[in-house]
């Protein structure tokens, strides 16, 4: 590809709409979010939220978070340059105005993983992103794929099943996102991400326009 149409190309991905998955812990969203990732790692890149919480092990500062501290957060919240954030079990996480220019930068569709009070933010900003919520079957479901994990107490476990009931019903709500997809099986549910976003993203064709005096511009067509 000569730079010329790298450049355009670049230009394309920059014009479409960023991509928000939502979905209750236990959903399944973030295996959704890794397979699409591995997929297309030159289409899609993951906007890298920020968090009061400490590292767990394995986490790497900048790759699974931007680990920080309370006050901290907090500044940046007041000055604004934060799309949404949200607080959960005491720590406060959020995905910053800069972490999305990052991924425009780098030339790929910015994808965000946000709960439900993060998608209510989003939707008060320009970002116009498309919103996807993948949903368990039953909560019952949820409860049993959580106690699996083994990494709850019984008042986690409570506290998150209570957040996902709320984020079921917003989720189930005609008119809050424009796909929902059930992840009773996992190929399935990825086979109707990746419809959703051959319908909706991949089928977007790009018209490459010569300004008089050489000048290139992209016209994003359907």
């Amino acid at each position: 590809m000569t730079s010329v149409l790298r450049h355009l190309s670049q230009m394309a991905l920059k014009s479409l709409r960023p991509i928000v998955l939502c979905g209750p812990s236990g959903s399944g969203k973030s295996t959704l979010l890794q397979r699409m990732m591995r997929e297309y790692p030159d289409t899609f890149g993951f906007s890298v939220s920020h968090t009061t919480r400490k590292p767990r092990p394995g986490e790497v500062d900048g790759v699974h978070y931007h680990f920080t501290t309370k006050d901290q957060m907090l500044e940046a919240i007041r000055a604004g340059r934060f799309l949404e954030h949200a607080t959960f079990s005491g720590n406060t996480y959020g995905t910053s105005k800069a972490a999305v220019e990052d991924v425009k930068k780098a030339g790929k569709i910015c994808v965000l993983d946000i709960d439900t009070q993060g998608v209510k933010q989003v939707k008060q900003t320009d970002l116009n992103p498309w919103l996807i919520f993948i949903e368990p079957p039953s909560l019952e479901v949820l409860e049993a794929r959580l106690r699996a994990r083994k990494t709850e107490t019984e008042d986690s476990l409570a506290q998150r099943l209570n957040v996902a009931r709320e984020e079921m019903e917003y989720g189930k709500t005609s008119g809050n996102f424009h796909v929902i997809i059930t992840n009773d099986d996992l190929d399935e549910a990825y086979d109707k991400l990746k419809k959703f976003l051959e319908e909706n993203v991949f089928e977007k064709k790009y018209r490459t326009v010569l300004y008089p005096g050489g000048r290139f511009y992209s016209k994003t067509v359907r």
